[in-house]
């Protein structure tokens, strides 16, 4: 892993996005589709960790975007072709477009200058979303991932974003999937190969240390 310093450059307020997958309220708010998962981002302080850094972001000058999945109501060009689809079908709460389910859920806290993209298709944040050429044209470099799960979304995430040519940065703190067990299981094993993991107080760290030399 890199040192400081190394974090610190790679962290680069003006070219560095922060990404939120999935922290929206039909998936880690309270009337959850997916209550394991919700009670795992919540019982680990991962949602609050995810919370604190859109602050920290905010007030360093970093791009936040929020990655939201969603589904029109009459299913159309939504995914079938796997049993996680399927099964998605099935839930009591649907995360429909417009409907509370797709609201970013708190304490995360979306600014005016945010951006919020949704997709009605797939797995991935980025594959087939507006991701990779906003941050192409905000001059971002790195991609630092939030959020859940840390079974699908998130990896998927951070290897789309390492195919674009971005560095990936994963905060193991504020990501959650279930089990427990999996979400350092899969950090250790696999996320660690092609992301730089750090945490949410390294993160704050730099950013906090970005503010005090650019106000000097």
């Amino acid at each position: 892993m890199p040192s400081f310093e190394q974090l610190r450059e790679q962290l680069e307020a003006s070219t560095t996005a922060l990404l939120t997958v999935e922290c929206q309220e039909g998936v880690v708010g309270k009337d959850s589709a997916l209550p394991e998962l919700a009670a795992q981002a919540s019982s680990s302080g991962a949602l609050r960790n995810v919370a604190r850094l859109v602050g920290a972001a905010h007030d360093a000058g970093a791009q936040v975007l929020h990655a939201v999945a969603e589904r029109r109501p009459d299913g159309r060009g939504s995914n079938r072709n796997a049993r996680l689809f399927r099964a998605a079908e099935r839930l009591p709460v649907q995360q429909h477009t417009g409907t509370a389910a797709v609201r970013v859920a708190p304490p995360i806290e979306v600014a005016p200058e945010d951006i919020v993209v949704r997709r009605l298709h797939g797995l991935s944040p980025l594959a087939g979303t507006d991701v990779d050429p906003l941050l192409r044209n905000l001059g971002c470099r790195t991609l630092v991932v939030t959020g859940v799960s840390a079974n699908i979304a998130v990896p998927c995430a951070v290897f789309d974003a390492v195919n674009l040519g971005y560095t990936a940065v994963v905060v193991a703190d504020a990501i959650a999937g279930v089990p427990a067990e999996y979400t350092p299981a899969m950090i250790r094993n696999t996320l660690s190969l092609v992301a730089t993991i750090a945490t949410t107080e390294d993160v704050l760290s730099c950013w906090k240390d970005h503010r005090r030399i650019t106000r000097a």
